[in-house]
This record gives C-alpha cells, sequence and structure tokens, in this order.
C-alpha cells in the first residue's frame, strides 16, 4: 500500500503515528552527500535502515530473525511503518525486508526523499 506526502505531513507534524524508515546510505541519510536530489538530508523524525543490511554477505536475504534483529526497536510498539528511500525503489527492498520480519503491513513513500524535498516548505533533518 503506498503512502502520500500528505500522510507523510501528517507523521512529521505529530498527527499520524507511524515510524518513518529511511533505506539510503547512512551518509545521505546524514546529509553528508546527495547525489541526486538538490538538498541533503532526511525526513524529521526518520531511522535509517540501509536496506544492503538485510543481506548478508552471500547477496542473500537475511533470515526472518536476523531482519526481526534488524526492525526491533522500530516495531517494539506495533506503530504503523513507512518506508522510503531516495525515488521509490530500495525501499522496497526494506517493505520485503520488514515482511520476513513479520510485518507485511509495512507501506511505501513513493515518492520518497525526491518528492519531500521539493516542497520548500518541508523541514529537512540533517545529522544521526
Amino acid at each position: 500500500m503506498l503512502i502520500t506526502v500528505d500522510d507523510v505531513r501528517d507523521v512529521v507534524a505529530g498527527r499520524r503515528d507511524a515510524v518513518l524508515i529511511d533505506a539510503r546510505a547512512p551518509e545521505r541519510y546524514r546529509g553528508e552527500t546527495e547525489p541526486l536530489d538538490p538538498k541533503a538530508g532526511h525526513i524529521p523524525g526518520a531511522v535509517n535502515r540501509p536496506w544492503q543490511e538485510g543481506l548478508g554477505e552471500d547477496g542473500r536475504w537475511l533470515p526472518p530473525e536476523l531482519q526481526r534483529a534488524r526492525f526491533r526497536d522500530v516495531l517494539a510498539d506495533g506503530s504503523e511503518v513507512i518506508a522510503y528511500c531516495g525515488s521509490g525503489v530500495t525501499a522496497c527492498a526494506n517493505l520485503f525486508a520488514l515482511a520476513l520480519a513479520g510485518k507485511p503491513d509495512a507501506r511505501l513513500y513513493a515518492g520518497s526523499w525526491s518528492d519531500w524535498c521539493s516542497y520548500p516548505e518541508h523541514p529537512v533533518a540533517t545529522g544521526p
């Protein structure tokens, strides 16, 4: 299921209880570099879970128990989970990992960072 920019605005404003998970590389999340978009950083309140961390050294998906460990803190309170990335592609890897972890109803913000940062009025967070 998809989430719109209006839904994410509600999360950031505290009108909707959800956890935002950013699938991008840590340096992009922290705002240290941004190779594609005009602004660097992340959506305020988001946590960083790079999608590649869901894979083992052999390139295969980690088993469900390790996926649960990756997402333990964001799944603890049962909140809605929304995944995003730069443009909606690699967030899908986190959605699959979340399904393996037992959260098959996590949702995708398909517009992701490219959409969020295109609105001048949207706040941008940097750092960890």
